[in-house]
């Protein structure tokens, strides 16, 4: 097959730097590159899979890739008191400034955070550590589900001014939390 782009006249004053022939050929080969996505139905998602450790990759990175889970995951029943739940945030290998609060069924009922402490610390109250957490926790917190973009939890955390978005799968139950500074680790977010 011949692609012929007829003749070009170039736009050195010496007729020999190929400067509209090299910017003919970029637009022919993006032109051809454009046809070829099209018919290969090709999505934002094979980006990610074919450039992961670019900026493209960065962008279609999913939540599931920089969450914390599994043992990582600060997470506590809501039925505990602050102590309780501090106590067992000190037995997860990687530090979070938030305790992702449950349910009996998993579901996300709450966030606990270091501010929601010093707030309590601040204000006095007697034996802090004894109090629900429940009562102290932060009902209904922002969160997003699995299968979601990592740079809409960065939005999220940067419209709302926090630093700990939760995960929740389709059934509200708490599978992650991303952290802002696991943005930053992956390149999505500066410190």
């Amino acid at each position: 097959v011949v692609l012929d782009l007829g003749e070009i006249e170039e736009a050195c004053p010496l007729g020999l730097a190929p400067s509209a022939t090299t910017t003919a050929m970029l637009a022919l080969g993006d032109a051809l590159a454009l046809t070829v996505l099209k018919m290969h139905d090709f999505k934002a998602e094979d980006f990610a899979l074919y450039h992961p450790g670019g900026s493209l990759g960065r962008k279609l990175m999913k939540v599931e890739e920089v969450m914390r889970k599994g043992a990582d995951l600060p997470v506590a029943r809501d039925n505990l008191t602050v102590g309780q739940v501090l106590l067992e945030l000190t037995a997860i290998k990687r530090r979070s400034g938030a305790a992702v609060l449950v349910d009996e069924q998993g579901k996300l009922t709450g966030i606990f955070v270091d501010a929601d402490l010093r707030r309590l610390l601040t204000k006095g109250s007697a034996d802090v550590l004894a109090r629900p957490v429940a009562e102290v926790m932060t009902k209904n917190p922002k969160r997003i589900k699995t299968g979601l973009l990592a740079s809409e939890a960065l939005h999220i955390i940067n419209q709302y001014h926090i630093d700990e978005l939760p995960v929740v799968d389709a059934d509200d139950r708490a599978v992650g939390l991303v952290d802002i500074q696991d943005l930053v680790a992956v390149g999505l977010a500066e410190s």
